[in-house]
């Protein structure tokens, strides 16, 4: 599966992703996301900062960001456009997940059905 990305990433959030390494006290080598057992729903999205790749993770280079994939989530998180959006109320990264089947009413957990590992292979 060459040049297949996990997760893609809007402009705005790869903007958002470079002003917020810029500022991290320490050398950042990216972001690493991945997903949670927990919320009203299930699940939620992680996001920590990434000082060096782990074994085992995807990367994805996208806009001039690297995002760190747990390995954990590849499955959950395939096909995934990460975007940053900001309206009156609240500034975010949102995830706008296929594989998402529902939410919580405060927005802050998720239901997520893994991808399937045999339609991968088929569309590579």
């Amino acid at each position: 599966m060459s040049g297949f990305k996990v997760m893609s990433l809007t402009d705005a959030a790869a903007a958002r992703i470079k002003s917020i390494m810029a500022d991290a006290d320490r050398p950042i080598a990216g972001l690493r996301v991945g997903v949670k057992n927990g919320g009203c729903a299930g699940m939620s999205y992680t996001m920590e900062y990434a000082e060096a790749r782990n074994p085992g993770e995807d990367a994805v280079e996208d806009k001039g960001v690297t995002v760190f994939i747990d390995p954990k989530a590849v499955l959950f998180l395939i096909g995934t456009q990460m975007d940053f959006q900001t309206t009156k109320l609240a500034s975010q990264f949102v995830f706008n997940n296929p594989n998402q089947t529902s939410a919580c009413g405060c927005g802050e957990s998720v239901a997520i059905t893994p991808a399937n590992p045999e339609a991968l292979h088929a569309s590579a």
